[in-house]
């Protein structure tokens, strides 16, 4: 028996770790700067900054985690956070999937679990976009530069609004407005359909406020409501040509 074969295995690893941490860098640092934004949100919704860092470290998404503390700020049911979040966070269902299929076959279920516990869209980016197979250590050197600063900037974000004028805090919290418009303007610019939808959608939000009934219902479960309604309404009136939405991905 070969007893410098798991060193020999492990040492192998190393090269794939450093490499995910070096393209983590850049991930890390505008996490940071988003995150603080996000930590504003935080703080407006009663979080102490342990509670901030602690909400980011487990759940590394911008749109899940502004969508839950919204949430919270409104007094929403654990039921209500819960099934907003998951419909904010459900994109990375099928990054998972899609990332699954870059793994060799005999990479060890605990692995991909890890994995799976931070796929964002840039990490995503830069795995997918990795020749061959996956080393998963590549993703766990990534995971360690950018999931620390996605917590720290929340924290950050949290305290800083403890600290800051009320007026000043207000001011920054239209930041994270700023990178929603960043996120949704691109792929209305591009397609026509996904601009309407927005428009609707922000059409329906402030009508729903005002329709007997619906509006009696917490904003928490008007908002389900609407996003599972117009979800589910594009995909059957506008279903995506895969074969077209592949080749525009291959010429971007």
């Amino acid at each position: 028996m070969n007893v410098h074969a798991p060193r020999r295995a492990e040492a192998g690893h190393m090269p794939a770790l450093r490499e995910g941490a070096r393209d983590g860098i850049p991930i890390g640092l505008g996490y940071f700067a988003v995150a603080f934004s996000l930590g504003i949100a935080a703080r407006n919704a009663g979080l102490t900054p342990f509670q901030g860092f602690l909400a980011s470290l487990l759940n590394n998404a911008s749109a899940g985690e502004y969508a839950g503390f919204t949430m919270i700020a409104a007094h929403a049911t654990y039921m209500e956070i819960a099934v907003v979040t998951l419909i904010a966070n459900a994109r990375y269902l099928l990054m998972s999937c899609s990332l699954s299929q870059k793994f060799s076959s005999g990479t060890p279920l605990f692995h991909r679990l890890i994995v799976g516990f931070d796929v964002t869209d840039e990490l995503f980016g830069i795995a997918i976009a990795r020749p061959g197979w996956l080393d998963p250590f590549y993703m766990y050197g990534a995971m360690l530069v950018a999931m620390p600063c996605w917590a720290g900037g929340t924290a950050l974000g949290v305290v800083m609004g403890n600290l800051l004028p009320a007026r000043l805090v207000s001011a920054l919290s239209v930041a994270l407005y700023g990178m929603f418009l960043a996120v949704i303007v691109p792929p209305a610019r591009r397609n026509r359909v996904v601009a309407a939808l927005i428009a609707v959608s922000f059409a329906l939000s402030l009508i729903s406020g005002y329709v007997p009934g619906f509006s009696s219902l917490s904003d928490g479960t008007r908002t389900i409501v609407l996003t599972v309604a117009l979800s589910s309404a594009a995909a059957l009136l506008f279903p995506v040509n895969m074969e077209n939405a592949e080749e525009a991905t291959h010429g971007a």
